[in-house]
């Protein structure tokens, strides 16, 4: 199958989005951002300056008093319309995000059909949301009205593992709660960034609703946002280290956040299971994405006799070894590289470190360099066996394709296993049981789980439910989030 177009080889000089125009950065200062296959550059990033900070803040904040006056229906109409927005871009922003990423493009085609779904959900919901509740004579002659209202400005900030995904996760539903938004995408991708920005230009959303700051390293910036008083909150999606500092900021200021973090994933394999499909699971968990997923899984918890291990372990090399790697705009490629050189090379540390704890290395992926591509950040599947609950590369998110193989004596261990770690982002079973699935959904301390599954996620209209060290904050992502931008209003009225 050949190789599809780039959208294009390079984009140029990138600018920021405020108040409805495209505007050069304030510092005059670019940072190259490069293709993760090949390492060739793809665009120069801006960096904000104070006085963009500056500019972004008063735009949302003057957009705010508009926006939140719009009734919900044609604010839901904008939003509607901006899924047909996505529609008709479909294939252009999967390409891009192969581009900017490092993904295949059946895995960026499914990012955006679940940025559509997330749009879709935003719109629908202020229907629902908008209708209030409402008591008639709650005591003689009074009644009381419950209504929500818009909370103001939004700082949005969108990691580099799901640049698209993560700004679904939050700004639509921003945009139809009446709220106005600043987006500070990671500077992994800023060529994502810049196309999300650029399908709300096309929508006809009102200047200043919605606005797009690079800032490159500069992380004193989030700051000076995050303290200004006309920013009512913070979402992001990010690492554990970022959510608990953002969180602490959050709380010296009193706003609202929806913060998170980093997780220690896990799938069981259960006797009783299908070995073709447990294999086929923990290829998607362990190596989609390649590896850099929040509900991505880096330990597999085997139970059962020696025979059966050795028959899964067999089959799952096998399996790991004839993915196809390469540049993901190759319809035939299952695993493009890691989106950035520094990312590769943590993962290469954590592999080192499993090697100096005793794990034994089954796979090794690090000399993976596809033909034509060996410039790229690649690293193939990899895959120990050997480890224990005890080893670094067993408590710690690794973010890459490992697979860590542990041998668990019963899912009473496995899940103590799972919840003696301080992340709680998700776990997977596998298994023909239902009394044994049941028993893995009340007993572990993780917010999305997955019953023969890979990847536990859930549709748009759930929100994404992480506990412990993986989430901070008053509302969760997605559909949660409204909890975050809409505030609450009660009216009791006596006229009689």
């Amino acid at each position: 199958m050949a190789m599809l177009p780039e959208v294009s080889k390079h984009y140029g000089k990138l600018k920021l989005f405020i108040n409805g125009q495209w505007v050069d950065p304030g510092t005059n200062a670019y940072f190259e951002t490069t293709n993760p296959a090949n390492d060739e550059a793809i665009a120069e990033a801006p960096i904000a300056s104070k006085q963009d900070v500056e500019n972004a803040i008063t735009a949302a904040h003057e957009a705010f008093k508009k926006w939140r006056n719009v009734p919900f229906r044609n604010r839901a109409q904008l939003v509607f319309n901006l899924r047909d927005t996505f529609a008709r871009h479909h294939e252009e922003l999967a390409r891009i995000l192969v581009q900017d990423h490092g993904c295949t493009i059946d895995e960026g085609r499914g990012t955006i059909s679940r940025c559509i779904e997330n749009i879709e959900a935003a719109g629908s919901s202020m229907y629902s949301l908008y209708k209030g509740e409402h008591v008639e004579q709650l005591a003689n002659g009074i009644d009381c009205y419950l209504v929500r209202e818009p909370m103001g400005v939004f700082l949005i900030i969108t990691p580099g593992n799901i640049p698209m995904h993560a700004w679904s996760s939050f700004v639509p539903y921003a945009l139809a709660c009446g709220c106005t938004v600043i987006v500070k995408p990671s500077r992994q991708c800023p060529v994502s960034a810049d196309a999300m920005g650029k399908m709300l230009a096309e929508t006809g959303f009102p200047p200043g609703v919605a606005n797009l700051l690079h800032m490159g390293p500069e992380r004193e910036l989030n700051k000076l946002i995050i303290s200004d008083p006309r920013v009512k909150g913070v979402g992001l999606i990010g690492s554990t280290r970022v959510s608990k500092e953002l969180f602490e900021l959050c709380g010296k200021y009193g706003k609202r956040s929806s913060l998170n973090g980093n997780g220690k994933n896990s799938i069981v394999i259960m006797p009783d299971c299908n070995i073709e499909d447990a294999v086929q699971y923990i290829l998607r968990g362990c190596f989609g994405m390649t590896g850099q997923r929040c509900l991505g899984s880096d330990n597999v918890a085997v139970i059962g006799g020696d025979k059966r291990y050795a028959e899964l372990k067999e089959k799952l090399i096998m399996a790991a070894k004839a993915m196809k790697m390469g540049y993901g705009l190759d319809e035939t490629v299952e695993m493009g590289p890691l989106t950035t050189s520094e990312g590769r090379e943590k993962v290469v540390q954590f592999i080192e470190s499993g090697l100096q704890s005793g794990a034994k290395l089954l796979l090794d992926g690090r000399a993976v360099k596809p033909a034509g591509f060996e410039k790229g950040y690649f690293l193939g599947p990899t895959i120990f066996e050997g480890v224990t609950p005890d080893m670094y590369i067993a408590r710690e998110e690794a973010f890459g394709p490992m697979c860590n193989l542990l041998r668990a004596a019963d899912l009473d261990q496995a899940i103590g296993w799972i919840n003696g770690t301080n992340y709680g982002h998700s776990a997977c079973i596998v298994t023909e049981s239902g009394k044994v699935a049941r028993k893995f959904i009340r007993e572990c301390e993780v917010g999305n789980v997955g019953v023969n599954a890979g990847i536990p996620q859930p549709y748009a209209f759930f929100g994404l439910g992480s506990k412990k060290d993986s989430f901070f904050g008053n509302s969760k992502s997605r559909m949660d989030s409204v909890k975050m931008f809409l505030d609450e209003k009660t009216v009791t009225l006596r006229w009689a």
